[in-house]
């Protein structure tokens, strides 16, 4: 599974971008729900089914590990629990990173 993952989102090129280690713990994170049995996962307060937490992780290519990145980088928040907070990144990012870079567009852009 964990090549399947790094294959997905062009690991390799990944890794000449963003530091490796915390890169793995990205993918430790994908493949731990990708192989797990948990009917459901509590991700930022809710409760979601497996089903849906892992079609969102299949869907997170290299654009997606870059937004996430960026995100972090950009936040001044004190992060208490490391894991959960990737957890709700990774989860969160296909559904997001549209607006999200819509919304940085026009911004930037005074539109």
């Amino acid at each position: 599974m964990r090549g399947i993952v790094r294959n997905h989102i062009s690991y390799d090129v990944m890794s000449d971008e963003f530091d490796r280690e915390k890169l793995d713990e990205i993918v430790s994170i994908m493949v731990e729900v990708l192989c797990s049995g948990n009917p459901t996962y509590n991700i930022s307060g809710e409760v979601y089914p497996a089903e849906l937490v892992k079609e969102r992780m299949c869907a997170i290519n290299s654009s997606h590990i870059q937004y996430i990145f960026g995100c972090m980088k950009d936040t001044g928040s004190d992060i208490r629990n490391i894991k959960r907070y990737l957890l709700a990144a990774l989860f969160n990012a296909p559904a997001t990173i549209s607006n999200y870079y819509d919304a940085k567009v026009r911004h930037d852009f005074g539109l």
